[in-house]
């Protein structure tokens, strides 16, 4: 029995060598497979960066040449080599599409940042501005895809045909990443910081694009020699047989449907939808209509909204295209709400009415935000509407009254009334023949009529008022001796408003414009009075900022007019709303 243990021990020791051994042998081959594999990775990654090296030193200077007219070209450089796809022939118009799809990415990773930051137990505030959020990254990836397309279906000599249109697609993409983090500047915690970043790196890559979209359709421009032809265009839109009109005050070039339309009275239009609160119509709240309505529609659909009070939050939607709302008459047909931030509302989610979808039209309706004056930021009506329309409305509220987000917009013949920054944003919008009238505001305020937003220099937007007059309601007039009143201030870095051929009552401050915080903005902004009257539009005591200026010269001022500064005459006709496309 002795014999058989001692025999069976050493069979053991044996197996346990040998597992041991061969253990050793494969970690061993392991390690050498993954040594070679990690080898062969390696050498296949520098071959692949070896290759892309070689191939963007073919495209390198063309590409530095692209980006070298941007704000931030090393993040041009390397945003756009880093996304790869360019070809080792790549021209200008390729390298700006380019820099469009790194946007893209960006706000789809964005995108994605936000859901994971939508967690349980958040309060209203916050998942409020994180809405926001994702509502503008909806629209810039809709901007942005746009701006694809446009590119897409231009050469760079025909760029100049679709540049106002590509200038705005992308000042409206930049403006909706401050907005979104406008959103948090009420919010606990740190859900603006961890966004701060990412969203400012958003706003340099579409800056990017919009700048070489500028400098290229300039260059385009100058090759086909279109500086004369430009000139003999503009002076073209504004002589007399452009600017002739009828014995009903509406331009010649208005078509005779549209001429009826607002010629009618609203009781007698055949509107494809009838809001009324008695029942009467086809629905009894203006949201319903809204609704129903089709999407996308290439032609105008109109809903006539008869005399009420209707107490809802409207929201025109970006895929409701060409509405057309009707009212009885500014004092009778009003939409009225009280959102406001105070009670955990965004600014922009304030709003009374919202209005994106594109080619809207409003007249004779009042827009209300009863929230009050103690109740800071309260919208009667935001706009982010590409070529929008408001004829004899009105908008009434104290703080941020009519919020002008974005893109092309454009009031005639409309009251404003408010108190702080009540007609402010980075639309490029003009307010014509307007009355804008600033109301007493609560105990040691001062007054604004404006705060405009561009936070670009190469941003297409502004503020332009042009023959309105801005003037005090009555309850001010009995005490404007206790509140100082100016005509804006600068929220953003390149704020940029002008107010041309204006009444302006006394009450405006003899200095003009007030600062937002010290020194910020006061040399990079650009305001401009012209041809203003009245008692409040003496120039001698304006600030002497080195953005601010009075302007002498007719074709400085000019660029601010309907023609020129929105290129009305491409798009106003169709609306039926009667403009002055120059100076009158």
């Amino acid at each position: 029995m002795v014999g058989s243990e001692q025999y069976t021990t050493s069979k053991r020791t044996q197996r346990f060598r040998f597992t041991v051994l061969a253990s050793v042998l494969i970690v061993g081959a392991v390690i050498f497979l993954a040594i070679g594999s990690s080898k062969n990775d390696k050498e296949r990654e520098e071959h692949v960066v070896s290759k892309g090296l070689r191939r963007w030193k073919k495209t390198s200077n063309v590409l530095k040449d692209a980006c070298s007219s941007t704000l931030h070209p090393e993040l041009c450089v390397s945003s756009i080599a880093s996304y790869g796809g360019l070809s080792s022939k790549a021209d200008h118009m390729e390298i700006v599409e380019s820099a469009v799809r790194v946007g893209i990415g960006a706000v789809e990773k964005a995108k994605a940042h936000v859901r994971r930051l939508s967690r349980p137990g958040l309060d209203f505030r916050q998942r409020g501005a994180l809405k926001d959020c994702m509502e503008m990254f909806d629209d810039t990836l809709e901007e942005l895809q746009d701006t694809l397309t446009d590119l897409q279906n231009a050469t760079f000599m025909s760029l100049p045909k679709y540049a106002d249109d590509l200038k705005t697609l992308l000042s409206g993409a930049i403006t909706n990443q401050y907005t979104c983090l406008d959103g948090f500047h009420l919010c606990k915690g740190h859900l603006r910081q961890d966004l701060n970043a990412e969203l400012l790196n958003i706003s340099h890559l579409v800056s990017n694009s919009l700048a070489m979209v500028c400098n290229f359709s300039q260059q385009a421009n100058l090759a086909l020699g279109n500086a004369d032809s430009l000139s003999d265009r503009r002076r073209r839109l504004l002589s007399n047989d452009f600017m002739s009109s009828d014995d009903h005050g509406f331009p010649s070039w208005m078509s005779a449907g549209d001429r009826r339309l607002l010629q009618t009275p609203a009781q007698n239009i055949n509107a494809n939808a009838v809001v009324a609160k008695d029942g009467s119509g086809s629905y009894t709240t203006i949201s319903a209509a809204v609704a129903a309505a089709p999407e996308k529609s290439t032609s105008r659909y109109v809903i006539h909204i008869k005399k009420g009070v209707y107490q809802e939050n409207v929201d025109i939607p970006k895929n409701k295209h060409n509405l057309m709302f009707i009212g009885d008459g500014k004092d009778v047909t009003v939409v009225t709400a009280n959102r406001n931030v105070v009670d955990g509302y965004t600014t922009f989610h304030s709003a009374t009415a919202a209005v994106t979808g594109k080619g809207f039209v409003a007249r004779d309706m009042t827009f209300k935000n009863t929230a009050g004056p103690t109740k800071h930021q309260a919208v009667a009506l935001r706009v982010g509407s590409d070529l929008s329309a408001f004829l004899r409305c009105t908008f009434e509220g104290y703080q941020d009254t009519l919020y002008v987000h974005s893109l092309r917009q454009f009031y005639r013949e409309c009251d404003v009334y408010g108190t702080v920054d009540f007609v402010f944003g980075n639309a490029a919008v003009v307010l014509q023949n307007c009355n804008i009238m600033a109301r007493k505001p609560s105990a040691n305020q001062k007054i604004m009529y404006t705060a405009q937003g561009r936070e670009d220099p190469n941003q297409n937007t502004g503020i332009s008022i042009q023959n309105c007059r801005l003037s005090a309601t009555s309850d001010l007039v009995a005490a404007k001796s206790s509140f100082q009143v100016y005509l804006g201030r600068p929220w953003k870095q390149y704020s940029r408003t002008v107010i041309l051929q204006s009444h302006l009552d006394d009450l405006i401050h003899p200095a003009g414009w007030h600062e937002w915080d010290g020194n910020f903005a006061l040399s990079t902004l650009y305001y401009g009075e012209y041809m203003n009257r009245g008692p409040g539009a003496a120039t001698a005591n304006r600030v002497k900022w080195g953005g601010h200026r009075v302007i002498t010269s007719s074709s400085e001022a000019n660029q601010f007019t309907v023609n020129q500064f929105l290129q009305g005459d491409s798009w106003l006709p169709a609306t039926g709303v009667q403009y002055t496309a120059g100076f009158t």
